[in-house]
């Protein structure tokens, strides 16, 4: 019965600090977004006076719309800055599992969740949104339409571009994240290409316009990024057995020795 007490109990100590580093995670993301609101003004500057925005009007139908804009942008704002404090919740959370060594590893790879963040939101904006704005712009003017397209319109279209394949950017580091807490391996990563390389050429063909070059403009960077995180994966594994390996050396020299 104690046994199962104890078991609870810890069971309901892990939930509490799980509830606990969400609710830091969900406070650094408010004070980040109200942050983000003072530089709103200058951001939503230089994306209307982008190619793409300088070819329509944009238009207000509803008195929100400009406040929806700015929440918007904060919204992106808060979530480039409040992922790396995201990761550090979760290493933290995980972290009384691992080694110490697998410790020091694990937290060096949160800087690059910045970073990956941001390759990967330079290469939606720049890349794929004009792709899929010149695309939808050419097709309605191909078929006669009034163009008469709404801010909040036209900021859901460029964040339903920005966001998924920003965070798709992390995925090198959530691999080898899970690799170093032994979650997953090279081999298994191998097994599962296929599926992967399904599910990449999925969201490649989804967001973009559907022709050939614009589907391979994204599907191959993905794809190319996945098999990067393989490599990393299997760079990182390598690293685990070798120290697996000096740490049986010294386990049996130290048995010996007694």
């Amino acid at each position: 019965m104690s046994k199962k007490r104890e078991d609870a109990m810890s069971l309901f100590e892990h939930l509490g600090e799980l509830r606990r580093r969400i609710i830091y995670i969900l406070v650094v993301l408010v004070v980040m977004m109200v942050g983000g609101l003072l530089v709103a003004d200058p951001i939503f500057s230089y994306i209307i006076s982008t190619k793409e925005a300088s070819q329509i009007t944009l238009h207000a139908f509803s008195l929100w719309d400009a406040i929806g804009y700015y929440m918007k942008i904060a919204f992106v704002v808060a979530l480039v800055v409040t992922l790396p404090f995201t990761l550090y919740q979760l290493w933290a959370f995980v972290s009384p599992g691992l080694r110490e060594v697998e410790r020091k590893a694990t937290l060096r790879y949160i800087p690059f969740v910045f970073v990956m963040f941001v390759i990967g939101l330079a290469f939606a904006y720049f890349v794929v949104f004009p792709l899929a704005f010149n695309f939808t712009t050419n097709m309605t003017r191909h078929l006669g339409l009034q163009e008469t397209y709404g801010i909040s319109q036209y900021f859901s279209f460029l964040l339903n571009i920005l966001i998924p394949i920003s965070l798709l950017f992390e995925l090198p580091i959530v691999i080898m994240f899970l690799t170093r807490i032994r979650i997953l391996s090279p081999k298994r990563l191998r097994k599962m290409r296929r599926v992967a390389y399904f599910v990449l050429i999925f969201i490649g063909v989804t967001i973009t316009p559907p022709d050939l070059i614009s589907d391979s403009l994204v599907a191959i960077p993905l794809i190319l990024l996945y098999e990067f995180s393989v490599f990393l994966s299997s760079a990182v594994y390598r690293k685990q057995l070798e120290e697996d390996r000096a740490w049986e050396e010294e386990f049996d020299k130290g048995a010996l020795e007694r």
